[in-house]
């Protein structure tokens, strides 16, 4: 099949993916979408509705080489990079970028890494609502919090650094909550501070408009890097797993760098404490899902119903009551690779995983010692 070089062939974006890319140039051209994807793909296997990209039929359709739009695109390149090290569902980058980028929406499959466009200062996040981004010239400490989750991605290499930041923002997730409240001004005054910038009051429409949970996540995401080296570093994971001496130097640190309200006295319900406990001598937890290559039809879908229903309850609960910012973290998504250290949920609703996150009761010692045994008689401890 031959295929005619289009008049205007603009380039992909960075990490984009081909559905979105074909999309923009069909919109471009007034081609129409799914036939211009069928034209440069094949089924995945045979007999498959899954189609994916030949690198060939579309370096044609642009007249841009294989090698220039595989730079752009994961999804060309051969050999295919490791899935894991990217997020799994695709999703809207920074609105300023974008711009660059005519006919329609980009939609990209970004690394775990990417939360801050350090070109241009805004809010990029875990997938969610598709929000335009915002601004955080306000909030350098988050824009510095980016550049330091990369050094650290280099230090430790993605897999340590991709649990560390995740049960980083865990753990502040539960400490942002009423139950974890500090009675001193601490990191939760911080936290509320940003979100007055990320979520700010429209006081003519008596709401907050610009809700989402991913800005809840920028929130805390200066702190959840602050403590992604102590979850990262084998010296202080021995140390969380130690003796009581070591464990409370490894507390005390956790102090140091989040207001941490929790009782020494009284540990029970503290999710940092659970952690040293459960899952400080375990290996780093892996993505859940990874993301698979190839659609069925190059016509990029709309936002789930209930994703779009469940957003809107959370808009409307936030506007209600501006309480238990935590909550909504621990609800979304992004968060259960390390809520799910075993891979599979224990009980029929989340409140039950999310309960057992914090649990440091004699019973879950009990058990905890039971799997570490086992774990040092199959020589994975």
């Amino acid at each position: 099949m031959l295929l005619r070089t289009l008049p205007d062939p603009v380039p992909p974006a960075r990490h984009e993916i081909p559905p979105s890319y074909i999309s923009r140039l069909a919109i471009l051209h007034g081609l129409d979408v799914d036939g211009l994807w069928s034209q440069v793909t094949r089924p995945a296997h045979p007999g498959a509705g899954r189609r994916v990209v030949v690198p060939e039929r579309l370096a044609a359709l642009t007249g841009r080489s294989v090698h220039a739009l595989a730079g752009a695109m994961p999804e060309l390149r051969d050999p295919p990079p490791n899935w894991e090290m990217f997020r799994h569902q695709p999703q809207t980058g920074c609105h300023l970028c974008d711009t660059r980028h005519p006919g329609g929406r980009v939609v990209r499959l970004l690394p775990h890494h990417t939360y801050v466009c350090l070109r241009h200062h805004t809010w990029i996040g875990p997938p969610d609502i598709d929000h335009p981004a915002v601004d955080l010239t306000r909030l350098p400490d988050i824009i510095d919090a980016q550049r330091r989750h990369l050094l650290l991605l280099r230090r430790y290499g993605w897999a340590a650094i991709y649990d560390a930041v995740l049960t980083g923002l865990m753990l502040c997730a539960h400490i942002w909550s009423p139950d974890g409240r500090p009675v001193a001004f601490g990191t939760w005054d911080t936290w509320d501070d940003r979100l007055d910038i990320l979520i700010p009051f429209d006081r003519e429409k008596q709401d907050y408009l610009d809700f989402s949970t991913s800005r809840l996540f920028a929130a805390v995401y200066p702190e959840a890097v602050a403590l992604a080296p102590l979850i990262a570093s084998p010296y202080w994971r021995r140390l969380a797993g130690g003796t009581e001496a070591e464990q409370n130097r490894f507390f005390a640190e956790v102090a140091r760098r989040v207001t941490y309200p929790y009782k020494p006295t009284d540990r029970t319900g503290d999710a940092v404490a659970h952690w040293a406990l459960a899952d400080s001598w375990r290996p780093p937890s892996w993505p859940l899902i990874t993301y698979t290559p190839g659609r069925v039809r190059g016509t990029l879908p709309g936002l789930a119903a209930n994703r779009l229903a469940r957003h809107e309850r959370s808009a409307k609960w936030f506007s209600r009551s501006r309480r238990n910012q935590g909550r909504y973290l621990l609800f979304h998504g992004h968060l259960k690779p390390v809520l799910l250290r075993e891979r599979e949920d224990q009980y029929v609703k989340w409140e039950g995983t999310v309960w057992h996150s914090e649990r440091t009761d004699d019973l879950m010692k009990e058990q905890v010692a039971k799997m570490r045994r086992t774990a040092d008689e199959n020589g994975t401890g």
